[in-house]
């Protein structure tokens, strides 16, 4: 059995390439980035062929074959991709090899850092028993598609770039019908959020992304319309840290119509404005630190006293992260009755929530693949992560956050709607959709 592995990708030249990049990496970053993601999954591709009979292509955009052979080296065949839309072109690339009397076809893109030999050699083992093979992205998007024959009606009507295009194709291939097998889930690097994968491996960012700076502590806070309440927030981090500390502050916006930006930049901090949504926010921020620590802090929380030296101790010891014990701007006792069973919870349980400044190193951070790019329960999901390395500590000190959430819905109502949150996420509902029950709206980042 004889199979034809096809990778899509575009020549990287800056301007043109990874363009939803260039605001925070630049274009020349962002070409770069390119590039060495491109041969990053030819080295799996090489790797791959030496396991497995097949054949290698490279269906590229921009340039020419010449200058891909310049690039990437002239051991594997270059060819123009053809067709309207990237459906099109799916559909050309797949049946053309077919032609050529292959008996599967495997079709990969190459901006998946995660994507290696293994998981190609699986993909092609999978269509000894099943007619299509797909590598679902966690973006909604796919990686890989896998044929033992043409299947046009994949590639029509599909809407591109979007969350849906893995269900749309798997409903398209149910209808048809075909025995299907979905691989592991990984990541593609498009956005901002993206590129805190990359972390994992230096060498794709080296000179785009910032080094790790020896004892910089580096804030990261997700803003949405936070102009009312930012300056006083950047004010306190400063003012409330050990003097001579190395600080670095960042903020992500997801889109501000206030004066958030504006006001983050006259006090001097990083920007980086990427899609709405806590998880991904914070990993927009946390892929352009620099710090050896990485402090998540809401947009409304007061941070207590020498805090820098909290966080140290607690990191210097055996906990793996950490966070503060929980204050709410209100002298109600109900609230004060909330705040004391969050800290028995974090204290016992080890499960703090992101309004309680979770920290922790960033090399740990980076290695567990940073939050999930959701909009609810992205906190309680990557603590439920860092506990099976490790034990997270409570600190001393609390942390004062505003009440305006249970102010607005009423101290009973947010208590128990938290909780039916908790609970129905551990069930099974996406976090989507139980932002959009809780909200109402478009997701907030606060």
């Amino acid at each position: 059995m004889k199979s034809q592995l096809i990778v899509f990708t575009r020549y990287p030249e800056a301007g043109s390439t990874k363009t939803r990049l260039i605001p925070t990496l630049g274009a020349d970053g962002a070409a770069l980035l390119q590039q060495r993601l491109t041969s990053q999954t030819l080295d799996a591709v090489r790797l791959f062929q030496k396991q497995v009979q097949a054949d290698a292509q490279v269906q590229f955009a921009g340039r020419d074959a010449a200058a891909m052979q310049a690039m990437f080296g002239n051991d594997i065949d270059y060819t123009p991709q053809h067709g309207d839309g990237l459906g099109d072109r799916l559909r050309h690339a797949i049946d053309l090899a077919f032609q050529k009397e292959i008996d599967r076809v495997i079709v990969i893109g190459a901006d998946c850092p995660q994507l290696d030999a293994q998981t190609l050699g699986e993909a092609n083992r999978q269509l000894e028993d099943h007619d299509v093979v797909l590598g679902p992205a966690e973006d909604g998007g796919y990686y890989l598609i896998g044929l033992k024959s043409p299947q046009p009606s994949l590639f029509q009507d599909i809407p591109w770039g979007t969350s849906e295009v893995l269900a749309k194709t798997l409903q398209k291939i149910d209808a048809l019908p075909l025995r299907r097998k979905l691989l592991q889930p990984l990541s593609d690097i498009d956005y901002p959020e993206d590129l805190v994968l990359c972390r994992q491996w230096p060498q794709l960012v080296e000179g785009i992304l910032p080094a790790c700076t020896s004892d910089r502590l580096s804030i990261v806070i997700p803003t949405l319309n936070e102009a009312e309440r930012l300056a006083d927030t950047l004010n306190a981090v400063r003012s409330r840290s050990t003097p001579g500390q190395d600080l670095e502050v960042i903020i992500a916006d997801g889109g501000s119509q206030d004066d958030t930006v504006p006001i983050a930049l006259n006090h001097g901090v990083k920007v980086v404005v990427c899609r709405p949504g806590r998880g991904i926010q914070m990993n927009a921020g946390a892929a352009i630190a620099s710090g050896e620590i990485l402090l998540f802090l809401h947009a409304d929380a007061q941070l207590p006293g020498r805090y820098d030296e909290s966080i140290r101790t607690i990191l210097s010891g055996k906990s793996i992260a950490g966070a503060f014990r929980l204050r709410i701007d209100h002298e109600s006792p109900s609230l004060r009755m909330v705040a004391r069973l969050a800290n028995l919870r974090s204290q016992f349980l080890q499960r703090p929530y992101g309004d309680q400044g979770l920290f922790l190193r960033s090399h740990t951070f980076y290695e567990v693949g940073g939050f999930r790019n959701w909009p609810l329960m992205e906190d309680v999901e990557l603590v439920q992560r860092l506990r099976k390395r490790g034990p997270i500590a409570l600190a001393e000190q609390s942390m004062t956050v505003s009440a305006r959430r249970w102010r607005k819905r009423g101290i009973v109502r947010t208590t128990c709607l938290n909780q039916a949150i908790v609970l129905a996420w551990r069930l099974g509902i996406s976090p989507e959709r139980l932002a959009m029950w809780y909200r109402g709206k478009p997701v907030s980042s606060s």
